[in-house]
């Protein structure tokens, strides 16, 4: 049976990703979860990932880490993982490493809360040209192969990684055209990230850090989460 070791579903983007597509695609799998530590530089984590940090796969006695070398790995072994059609798996591959190596201002400006709402201070230029890039390439993906999700009819590993960006548009109310507000809608909307997200509301966890980085950029506007334990 695979094992993911993920971190707090209220924070942690990049164990969403494997998360939600092991879910969606009905892969069994056994979740570790590993709150973050207060001050944690991550020491703890190397206990069962090589870098120190999370997701981790491990599969009988294979261990995976990072979210779209997990994506690869799920990829070998079932179907589904990434688009049948080469041109749309070509295109579906592309823009989740996209996602995996950019969008830096968007990652640091709006940092994953999902039991929260935020007023950004301001959105910054570099936010603004990173907002209407995701805006073109969702566009790009859902008119080339003609939706509902990126690739196609089916969700794949590329809409796995785009639904952290789901939540950080509820989060932030991130101004976005229409169809790329109804693309996020749809994401969270999904029977696995409507149950991250619940799970995420009842975490008695908070951390520091997570919570201090979103006030630096946003002002607290609602709390959806249950009182910290």
């Amino acid at each position: 049976m695979i094992e993911l070791h993920i971190a707090n579903k209220n924070y942690s983007s990049w164990s969403l990703r494997p998360w939600a597509l092991l879910r969606e695609l009905g892969i069994p799998f056994e979740e570790r979860l590993h709150p973050f530590a207060p001050a944690s530089d991550w020491t703890a984590f190397r206990a069962l990932s090589p870098s120190g940090k999370v997701p981790c796969l491990v599969d009988d006695g294979v261990v995976v880490w990072d979210s779209l070398a997990i994506a690869e790995y799920l990829h070998e072994r079932h179907p589904g993982v990434w688009p049948g059609d080469p041109e749309a798996r070509a295109w579906a591959r592309s823009a989740a490493a996209e996602m995996h190596s950019g969008f830096g201002a968007l990652r640091s400006l709006c940092s994953m809360n999902c039991g929260v709402r935020m007023r950004l201070h301001a959105v910054p230029a570099a936010l603004q040209a990173e907002l209407a890039r995701l805006a073109s390439l969702w566009a790009d993906g859902l008119a080339r192969f003609g939706g509902p999700f990126l690739a196609g009819a089916a969700f794949t590993a590329v809409d796995a990684f785009f639904t952290p960006v789901a939540f950080r548009v509820q989060t932030y109310d991130l101004a976005l055209p229409a169809p790329a507000l109804a693309y996020a809608e749809r994401l969270r909307a999904l029977p696995s990230t409507r149950a991250w997200y619940d799970a995420a509301l009842r975490e008695p966890w908070r951390d520091l850090p997570h919570e201090q980085e979103c006030l630096e950029h946003a002002a607290l506007v609602a709390d959806l989460r249950l009182p910290a334990g």
